[in-house]
């Protein structure tokens, strides 16, 4: 964390609360609300995904009768299952396009999330969902400036939603539409350039990504376990002004750990010099080595008391 000259984040959860909310629903003529709104609500239930908690809000109760079958979430792209032996697919227009689903929208027109609705290899409609900026991202974002620290963020949310958010926040450079792979593959273009890489991330799909930057942060809160189990720091409150407060720590602790190296090589030496003179005794032997360790020890513990 010391060392680190590039801080690459998640979206949805690590910057923005992860809280969504429907803001309209747009469906084609001939499908009725109520009805299509119910399936789709009964689809997402089955995954963890906040957007399926914002639809889970709007809609109400999950109609336990609807049978799904062959239910499976694609990463990167939605969901796809069976229903009453008709394909059902909910998800971005990337998962759209997967499956070769015709629509007569532009998709980047609309700023906020939008979640597709296709059937029976029919284009239903869409769903607007729009999440908020957490209170403190932008006074983490300034401080990572202030370290002269890089910015970059990777999400699998649309390209302008994306760039909508990192131009609000002031973030160096922002890339959406990727997939999980897609995200190593941009981690890897910066470790490239033999510059250390934090990833901050909460989601399962960020699991591979966290494992290969040399700084691994987990959103402790909304962070599904994978991500936990793989990042090496955990901010377990999902505040993103934490992330300079990690890197402080980083920085003092190895201030620290080069202070007790110096104090324990400049003591040892001394004592080495007055011993071959015949000038030092046992008492400055034990003090080179039993008294330097308590120094060191009572040098470290002073970081328990520093404000970060």
């Amino acid at each position: 964390m010391a060392s680190v000259k590039n801080v690459v984040m998640d979206k949805t959860g690590t910057l923005t609360e992860g809280v969504f909310k429907v803001q309209e629903v747009k469906l084609q003529p001939g499908f009725d609300q109520a009805e299509t709104l119910s399936w789709v609500n009964a689809l997402e239930s089955k995954s963890t995904h906040p957007v399926a908690t914002a639809i889970s809000e709007y809609v109400g109760a999950v109609d336990h009768t609807l049978a799904f079958s062959e239910t499976e979430e694609i990463a990167g792209h939605g969901l796809r299952a069976l229903l009453n032996g008709k394909e059902v697919l909910v998800g971005n227009f990337k998962l759209m396009d997967k499956y070769g689903i015709t629509y007569d929208l532009d998709p980047e027109q609309v700023v906020y999330t939008v979640i597709a609705i296709a059937t029976d290899k029919q284009f239903v409609g869409y769903l607007t969902i729009a999440d908020q900026i957490k209170e403190d991202a932008q006074a983490a974002v300034d401080q990572l400036h202030q370290m002269g620290i890089k910015l970059t963020m990777l999400s699998g949310d649309k390209t302008s939603v994306v760039k909508f958010v990192a131009e609000k926040l002031g973030i160096d450079h922002a890339f959406g539409d990727l997939l999980p792979e897609d995200k190593v593959n941009k981690v890897k273009e910066i470790k490239a350039r033999n510059e250390s890489v934090a990833f901050v991330g909460d989601g399962v799909n960020d699991a591979p990504v966290v494992a290969l930057s040399d700084a691994g942060i987990a959103m402790g809160g909304l962070g599904s376990d994978a991500t936990i189990e793989t990042a090496d720091i955990v901010i377990q409150d999902d505040k993103p002004s934490k992330i300079p407060m990690a890197i402080r720590i980083g920085k003092t602790t190895r201030q620290i750990v080069w202070q007790n190296i110096t104090l324990a090589f400049v003591v040892k030496a001394i004592v080495l010099v007055l011993g071959a003179g015949g000038l030092a005794t046992m008492w400055e032997a034990v003090f080179a080595d039993v008294g330097v360790a308590l120094l060191a020890i009572l040098n470290a513990v002073r970081i328990q008391r520093m404000k970060f």
